[in-house]
């Protein structure tokens, strides 16, 4: 119950974080963070929750990532299903402390997006469907290796909360344009649910792709690793 209530706290922590920063700090006027900002928060919320809470849970916060390190042999098949739960739920508490923190603001407008993922015409940039599948299996493929060779017995010593932070931070750096970045499942989820209509439609896509990639790069890294 504890590594259940660790990857509630954390992927709380990273939707308030890295969804909260896109909400509410991103284009404030004159001081706005911009892309830049925002990318650096959700690696942020990674990094700072991985060195608070990994010892707890492995810190996953992520169901790709649960996925992705059971396809990989790390993580047992009995616990993926509780830490889903819990990382969607974390999610969604995240996203309920924004949503009442960014109501208090007179004129906010949640079917503007609240940081909800998309394609097509809800795609930041204007990509495609096809794009934007492409780069959430890609990123969250390159993710997965990320982790998984971070935290390999041959990686440097409690590093791993670093390259796996700064891995997330590149990730939205490329792709906030394309889907406003998910490569998370729970993150997407969460903010979906309270903008409903399109974004509830198009979240589909946003457990598929990142899944997908997260088991091709649990594959990859097998195939390249003796751990």
């Amino acid at each position: 119950m504890k590594a259940y209530g660790a990857e509630f706290i954390g992927t709380f922590w990273l939707v308030l974080g890295g969804c909260g920063s896109a909400v509410l700090a991103a284009a404030f006027p004159g001081v706005g963070i911009g892309l830049l900002g925002v990318s650096l928060a959700f690696g942020l919320t990674v990094l700072t929750m991985a060195y608070a809470l990994g010892h707890v849970s492995g810190a996953h916060f992520n169901p790709a990532v649960s996925v992705g390190l059971w396809v990989a042999g790390r993580f047992p098949a009995g616990r993926l299903l509780p830490y889903i739960v819990a990382q969607v739920a974390g999610g969604l508490a995240g996203a309920g402390v924004l949503y009442l923190v960014a109501t208090g603001k007179a004129g906010f407008d949640v079917s503007a997006g609240f940081a909800s993922n998309g394609f097509g015409e809800h795609s930041p940039g204007g990509y495609s469907l096809l794009a934007a599948a492409l780069i959430e299996v890609v990123l969250t493929a390159g993710f997965l290796i990320v982790i998984l060779g971070a935290t390999s017995s041959g990686a440097p010593q409690n590093l791993a909360p670093v390259a796996i932070g700064l891995a997330l931070t590149l990730i939205h750096l490329i792709s906030i344009p394309v889907t406003n970045t998910s490569v998370n499942p729970a993150r997407s989820t969460a903010v979906a649910l309270f903008v409903g209509d399109w974004a509830v439609s198009q979240l589909w896509l946003f457990w598929v792709a990142p899944i997908a990639g997260a088991v091709a790069g649990a594959l990859i890294h097998r195939g390249l690793s003796d751990d």
